[in-house]
């Protein structure tokens, strides 16, 4: 196989190191954590999603990781072409349709939401959000903001502010990807996740600074707020550690926040060099993004919204939490514009660093599987993602279509990608020669039991939790029906799924031309096929 010259790379290790982490930091960690923690056993919840970083998150990072180093060396750089080179069978560059349909799917609603905090903090800015301390007022003004009364509803003048917001946004995350990796996504993290940081612990200190603000209820202060987000529930601890959906939600949680099964890392690890450290830069960003959830996202959303409100934020979902209590904490606080402003302007860089990882893999794959120039690859790109972006935007109501696309990839297939992974890199690769690679150039190197676990648990706890999650979230049963409910009965559900399967059907197309290229340009033998006493690397 031929090796072409390398399109594009990152500048530094530091650089790589801080776009892996972008791609993982966002609105998971400020948002979705907290919110799974208060509803799963406070700090009960910290025993399995402890367990779920450490066996699934840190060791699935690491093989991502080394599979993306290993097809990168050998010239590809978008995962068909890495999978064609670990596995050595014609179906299996087909795998690739996963690591491409996701990041695209994903990033159409993510977008949205990214918009959502932006015209929050100009919100704050311009004094739109000072509404009072009456909690409804806060939930109709985002109801009203994102369009949930009725379908179309945002494309009234009434919408035209979250629209801008929106096409602002949108062009923005082009425009930096358009830059390349060095020019345009290294570039803006080095500047982002430092003034991220920033604006998370000026907020941080302002929450833990608030004692106890209500006179009438002096018991809600900061370290109740504390104690109600890390404090075991009381006569809940062993009821939530017996109870699958708690170890269910933290690994999803550790999926969603380390960017595990997006197919983000294989495609920024596979620009990095031969004689790299990917086993501390992998732990590294890990690292990084644990901080940013547990010490300033634990710290934060909980604690700012307990000590106004009470315990009544348990059962508060990620929007609800986000969009809906923390501005009516905001309206109480003193100086409460100023942070409000902060906070969203906040989760706006953290939501954009992640979204424009969930384009690049795609933009790769477009010049490198079917040969495009990165003009046009970026057209495509544009067309393709902001058809998938309108059809969120005009069925809006009860955001249906986001909620769709987010179970379906955002969280079905994410741990589906994941279970593939773990048996490419486990029973495929090989964790004799995945060890080897990932070894190369490292200074740190990978406990010996994290490659036992890479072939054995990670795969077997993957495979339950995909057939869990199956049979009670999309099957369900008679007290709780499943999504298979919602989709039979729902038209937008409907059109959802099938806006997902034909861009399923888009991706396996263009796999199968960029394979005919691939063959006839040499970069893959025409015969596939091995003998079973060849390695993967023995084929190469």
């Amino acid at each position: 196989m031929t090796s072409p010259t390398k399109p594009d790379g990152w500048s530094s290790r530091l650089g790589v190191i801080l776009a892996v982490a972008g791609s993982a930091i966002g609105l998971g960690n400020f948002l979705r954590f907290p919110g799974q923690a208060a509803q799963n056993g406070g700090g009960t919840f910290m025993l399995p999603y402890f367990a779920a970083l450490l066996f699934l998150g840190i060791p699935l990072c690491w093989a991502e990781w080394t599979m993306g180093r290993y097809g990168g060396l050998r010239g590809f750089h978008s995962a068909p072409g890495i999978y064609a080179t670990l596995w050595r069978r014609p179906i299996a560059k087909y795998f690739g349709v996963l690591p491409l349909l996701i990041p695209l799917v994903v990033y159409m609603y993510y977008v949205v939401i990214e918009a959502w905090c932006l015209g929050y903090a100009w919100s704050y800015l311009t004094g739109g959000l000072s509404l009072g301390d009456d909690p409804k007022t806060y939930v109709d003004y985002f109801a009203r903001y994102v369009g949930q009364s009725a379908d179309g509803s945002l494309l009234s003048r009434e919408g035209a502010p979250l629209m801008i917001t929106l096409a602002v946004v949108f062009l923005l995350n082009l425009l930096l990807i358009y830059r390349g990796l060095a020019a345009g996504i290294e570039k803006f993290c080095n500047f982002a996740l430092p003034l991220m940081a920033v604006l998370a612990v000026v907020v941080l200190v302002r929450v833990l600074t608030l004692g106890a603000p209500d006179p009438a209820h002096p018991e809600q202060n900061v370290s109740a707020g504390l104690g109600f987000m890390w404090n075991p529930s009381e006569g809940r601890s062993f009821e939530a550690l017996l109870d699958p959906k708690t170890w269910i939600a933290a690994a999803g949680q550790i999926f969603f926040s380390l960017g595990v099964g997006f197919g983000i890392i294989i495609n920024y690890s596979s620009y990095t060099r031969k004689k790299d450290d990917i086993v501390l830069s992998g732990l590294t960003a890990a690292s990084m993004n644990e901080f940013f959830e547990v010490c300033l996202g634990g710290l934060i959303t909980i604690p700012a919204a307990f000590v106004f409100l009470g315990t009544s934020i348990a059962g508060m979902g990620t929007f609800g939490l986000g969009f809906n209590a923390l501005p009516n904490v905001f309206a109480r606080m003193p100086g409460g514009e100023f942070f409000g402003a902060l906070w969203f302007f906040m989760l706006f860089l953290a939501a954009i660093t992640s979204s424009i990882a969930m384009l690049h893999p795609v933009a790769t794959f477009f010049q490198e599987g079917l040969g495009l120039r990165p003009r046009t690859a970026f057209t495509l790109l544009g067309f393709v993602s902001a058809l998938g972006c309108a059809h969120v935007v005009y069925y809006s109501k009860d955001m249906l279509a986001l909620d769709t696309m987010d179970f379906w990839v955002g969280t079905f297939l994410i741990v589906t990608l994941a279970l593939f992974q773990a048996i490419l890199y486990g029973w495929i690769l090989g964790t004799e020669r995945g060890a080897v690679e990932a070894h190369r150039g490292a200074h740190l190197r990978i406990p010996g039991f994290v490659q036992w676990v890479l072939k054995y648990v990670s795969p077997v706890y993957l495979a339950v939790m995909v057939g869990w999650y199956f049979v009670v979230s999309v099957i369900g049963t008679d007290e709780q029906p499943g999504y298979a409910k919602t989709l039979a009965e729902s038209r937008v559900a409907q059109l959802t799924l099938a806006l997902i399967a034909a861009l399923a059907l888009m991706f396996t197309v263009m796999i199968f031309i960029a394979g005919r290229r691939w063959t006839a340009a040499g970069r893959l033998p025409a015969d596939l096929q091995t003998t079973s006493s060849q390695t993967p690397g023995d084929a190469i």
